[in-house]
């Protein structure tokens, strides 16, 4: 079922499914209960461009702190709520925008009944999460060990039970940290239901294995034309996994806006401090504007040529630079001014 197709949900002021874009969710680190650095943390990753933020909800003191920090935030809340059905419904009742539970994890049927009705009362959405770490024993003996087939058939039967309950506002999440697996399992499960997906490649590691791990599979399962949310899980900054979640975006044609940083990798011919400025420009870039491509180039000999397809980049010398606009220099200016030649240009851009 591609996302076009997919069941449109509403998440708080937030809409997927349908052809709607691509969400891009993170997870809070801080102690949801600390409500202040919650808070803190979330707005910066609003303003990195998280859509939808998800916070652990491991007791009550945490439910009740939902309360609070949604008076002062402006993206839905994910409550993620794990054993005890109760935090979900008291998540529910203190404004969280959608649970993400495991029925299989919370009880029996009748605790897990007691969270669809007050979801039900509510118009909350549900995310049935299942991961290749908690399959049932039955499926682990069916499948001999765990296959995606068997976190498809998990994942099903769980929403099967929400359904049979006469609910059917519900998100789909299956997750697998490998990532041949989990890009299969979205494969097979595309084919069986039209809920929307969230996805990712749970316990995919560092910032450098786990952006490599998440690209790969992100990459191929959203290529396909599956998924309506995402999360880069990273053991790291979550800043870190909105910075590479809207950038697999971008590259697949997802997401449009924010200013595209194209850069040569280094060689003999280098004679300043390439990898810097490129480091520098990357982030200097980040808080404007523009949906266009800058060109940071190590060499006046072949940078002009290279950053031609740029709408504007430099290109390095000795101890100076180019700045190249549309293919053309513009100017010769000292290293040390090459960062702040550009931001200017870049903050008094147009097409002209």
């Amino acid at each position: 079922m591609f996302r076009e197709n997919t069941k449109v949900i509403q998440i708080g002021n937030k809409v997927i499914g349908g052809g709607n874009p691509v969400l891009v969710q993170s997870m809070t680190n801080t102690r949801t209960d600390d409500v202040e650095a919650t808070v803190k943390q979330i707005q910066a990753l609003t303003n990195a461009g998280c859509d939808i933020i998800r916070c652990a909800v491991p007791d009550k003191k945490a439910a009740a702190a939902i309360k609070e920090i949604k008076k002062q935030i402006i993206i839905p809340l994910v409550a993620d709520i794990h054993f005890d059905y109760r935090l979900a419904i008291e998540a529910m009742e203190n404004g969280a925008d959608k649970i993400r539970i495991n029925p299989g994890n919370i009880g029996g049927i009748e605790k897990v009944k007691a969270v669809v009705e007050t979801a039900k009362e509510r118009n909350i959405p549900i995310r049935v999460g299942v991961n290749s770490g908690s399959l049932e024993k039955d499926l682990l003996e069916k499948y001999k060990g765990v296959t995606a087939e068997g976190i498809v058939e998990s994942a099903l039967n769980k929403v099967k039970m929400i359904e049979d309950l006469g609910y059917d506002n519900l998100v789909i999440s299956i997750k697998s940290s490998d990532v041949l697996m989990c890009i299969k399992a979205h494969e097979l499960i595309a084919r069986e239901t039209n809920y929307p997906l969230h996805v990712g490649i749970t316990e995919s590691g560092t910032v450098l294995s786990g952006n490599i791990k998440s690209s790969v599979g992100l990459g191929i399962i959203l290529h396909q034309g599956i998924g309506d949310t995402i999360r880069v899980s990273l053991t790291g900054d979550p800043i870190e996994e909105i910075k590479s979640a809207k950038l697999i975006l971008k590259t697949l044609g997802l997401r449009k806006g924010g200013i595209e940083v194209v850069s040569c990798p280094t060689c003999g011919r280098t004679k300043i401090d390439l990898i810097k400025l490129a480091t520098d420009v990357e982030n200097m870039v980040a808080d404007i504007p523009l949906d266009i491509k800058v060109a940071v180039m190590g060499c006046a000999v072949n940078g002009p040529g290279e950053a031609r397809e740029a709408h504007i980049g430099v290109a390095g010398g000795v101890g100076e630079g180019l700045l190249i606009k549309h293919g053309e220099i513009v100017k010769k200016v000292p290293e040390d001014q090459l960062l702040s030649t550009l931001r200017e240009e870049l903050l008094n851009w147009s097409e002209s």
